[in-house]
């Protein structure tokens, strides 16, 4: 299921048109990270590479939007983790955006950390976990912005939500055939491996 080893230090490509905010950002990341930066959408898009593990993505900018270069990055086929750091509310359009997770500016330094340590660990995963996770942040941020009768009336939110149950019981199934497996495995004489 794990797709590569975590490794501690990230290449973070910190994305805002707003430079004392970018350079903030990125100042609070190298006491970690290996840090880009990037004050404008075709920026990004020069600095984003297959060596980025995660970007940090305003959605507000004059040149281009976020939106547009994270459509760019996806079309590139690159596999950053991408998180939107952003300003607006979130909508029902964020359904269909191809982002990991969703931050609200403004955003603190131990947040900026901790999403790359977690976005480290969700590419540990297959791409079926990876999608869970990031269908899971979307569902939860539309929570935390719209009350119930938006939701029930969201075709997207309905969307979102049964995707996320997909994702979940493919998810189990997938962990019950392990159980079987090694339940069976642990039958055979010796209940292991052989040592050889």
């Amino acid at each position: 299921m794990q797709k590569r080893v975590e490794t501690e230090e990230a290449t973070v490509l910190v994305v805002d048109d707003e430079q004392d905010i970018a350079d903030l950002y990125s100042t609070w990341l190298l006491t970690a990270h290996d840090v880009r930066t990037a004050h404008s959408g075709t920026e990004a898009l020069q600095l984003v590479d297959a060596s980025v593990d995660v970007v940090f993505l305003d959605r507000q900018m004059p040149d281009m939007s976020g939106d547009e270069v994270l459509d760019t990055i996806a079309e590139r086929g690159v596999d950053p983790a991408v998180v939107m750091v952003t300003a607006v509310d979130p909508d029902f359009d964020i359904v269909e955006m191809p982002f990991d997770e969703y931050l609200t500016k403004p955003v603190s330094r131990e947040d900026l950390l901790d999403t790359v340590s977690e976005m480290l660990v969700r590419t540990t995963y297959d791409d079926q976990v990876q999608e869970y996770f990031a269908v899971a942040s979307k569902k939860a941020t539309l929570e935390t912005q719209k009350n119930t009768a938006q939701l029930e009336a969201s075709d997207e939110y309905r969307t979102v939500s049964e995707r996320l149950e997909e994702l979940r019981e493919t998810a189990d199934s997938t962990a019950a055939e392990i159980d079987d497996f090694e339940a069976v495995f642990q039958e055979f004489p010796g209940g292991g491996l052989s040592s050889g």
